[in-house]
C-alpha cells in the first residue's frame, strides 16, 4: 500500500502522455494550483460523471486560478475517444504504469462491492502555486465529489 499524501507533502513531479501524446507535467503548471484527480478508468459510469462535472466547472476552477489533470491508467488512445466521446475539456493524462498512482496513493487495496482488491483508488490532490499538496481526499465519491471541492475550496 502507497503512502497517502498529507497537506504540506511536496507534491511528487510527474511527466505523463495526455490523449494526443504529448508529455504534460505538473512542473509546467509551477505558479497555477492544479486539482489532479485519480479515477480508475476512461468510458466507465462513474469515470465519464466525475470528468463531466469537472468540464462543466473547468471556467469556474480556471477563473479562481485551478487547472484540472485527470490521470488514470488509460493508454493515450482511449483518453482521446474518452474526450471525444463525452466533449472533455480537461486535461487527461495516462499511467499505465501505475507509477505515479502509487507515488500518490491512489493506487493500492480498497473494498469493492465487500471484497479488497488492488486498483485505482478515487482520489483528488490539490497542488498549491509551489508544488506542495493543499489537499489530500482519498476513496472520494465520484458523484457530488466536484461540487464538494468547489465549495471546500471556497471557489
Amino acid at each position: 500500500m502507497s503512502e497517502r499524501l498529507q497537506p504540506g507533502d511536496t507534491a511528487p513531479a510527474f511527466t505523463l502522455p495526455d490523449a494526443d501524446g504529448n508529455e504534460v507535467s505538473l512542473a509546467d503548471r509551477k505558479g497555477r494550483k492544479v486539482i489532479v484527480y485519480f479515477y480508475p478508468a476512461a468510458l466507465t459510469p462513474g469515470c465519464t460523471k466525475q470528468a463531466c462535472d469537472f468540464t462543466d466547472n473547468l471556467d469556474l476552477l480556471a477563473a479562481a486560478g485551478y487547472d484540472v489533470i485527470g490521470v488514470s491508467p488509460d493508454k493515450p488512445e482511449k483518453l482521446a475517444a474518452f474526450r471525444e466521446k463525452e466533449n472533455l475539456r480537461i486535461t487527461l493524462v495516462g499511467d499505465p504504469s501505475k507509477e505515479v498512482l502509487t507515488a500518490y496513493g491512489a493506487f493500492g487495496e480498497k473494498k469493492l462491492y465487500g471484497k479488497t482488491v488492488t486498483g485505482v483508488i478515487r482520489s483528488t490532490v490539490v497542488v498549491d502555486e509551489e508544488g506542495r499538496v493543499e489537499r489530500a481526499l482519498y476513496n472520494v465519491k465520484a458523484t457530488g465529489h466536484v461540487a464538494k471541492i468547489i465549495k471546500d475550496l471556497g471557489v
